[in-house]
């Protein structure tokens, strides 16, 4: 429980992947489906702190889809969640990648039409993150809620983010380098000054 929302959690320190933060995205696969923001969090099976929240938080909108009008009363016998065992296989069979061995994969989306999730750096919360400093690889704090969805016969719970707040950067997962002042260090000139001709 999160802000004395049931179905709601605040996660400790994960790790984040396929970030789409910044700009709704698409999946390629589904060009016809709706933009949503989106991140995949690595949340390590160590912290069985969070991951008792989150259960918790699912079984709470899981009991608010049965009571309410997402399910009618009725509870399906199995209930797909969106938390998966990174240590096991993905639906299509595939392992997972390395970077989540030894975690609890969840991936987390929002609509573009209920707005921007808030992403902040742990050193200024009411400051929002420039886009370049949010990337996959960082590591981070975050606000998800869970609710319970009845789509083209399916029924099961889904996850949307709410905030992200980066506590430290990570190495970039992705093969993507984060440039740095260094880039062309070997190149710099000083400036000289044009009174006394000496570098400035």
């Amino acid at each position: 429980m999160y802000m004395n929302d049931a179905k709601k959690s605040l996660t400790g320190e994960v790790r984040l992947s396929y970030v789409h933060l910044s700009t709704p995205y698409v999946n390629p696969s589904q060009p016809n489906s709706e933009p949503k923001y989106s991140v995949t969090l690595l949340i390590p099976k160590a912290d069985t702190v969070t991951k008792q929240d989150l259960d918790n938080a699912i079984n709470a909108a899981i009991t608010a889809a049965v009571t309410g009008k997402t399910w009618n009363g009725t509870r399906p016998p199995v209930i797909p969640t969106p938390i998966h065992d990174g240590d096991g296989v993905r639906q299509d069979g595939t392992p997972y990648g390395a970077e989540c061995k030894g975690m609890w994969v969840m991936t987390a989306s929002r609509r573009s039409q209920d707005g921007k999730p808030w992403v902040c750096d742990i050193s200024n919360t009411n400051v929002e993150l420039a886009p370049q400093d949010t990337y996959s690889g960082m590591y981070a704090r975050c606000t998800v809620h869970f609710f319970g969805y009845y789509n083209a016969g399916k029924k099961g719970i889904g996850c949307s983010i709410d905030g992200v707040m980066k506590t430290r950067d990570g190495d970039s997962l992705g093969g993507a380098v984060k440039p740095t002042a260094n880039e062309f260090a070997q190149f710099a000139q000083p400036q000289i000054n044009p009174v006394t001709g000496l570098p400035m």
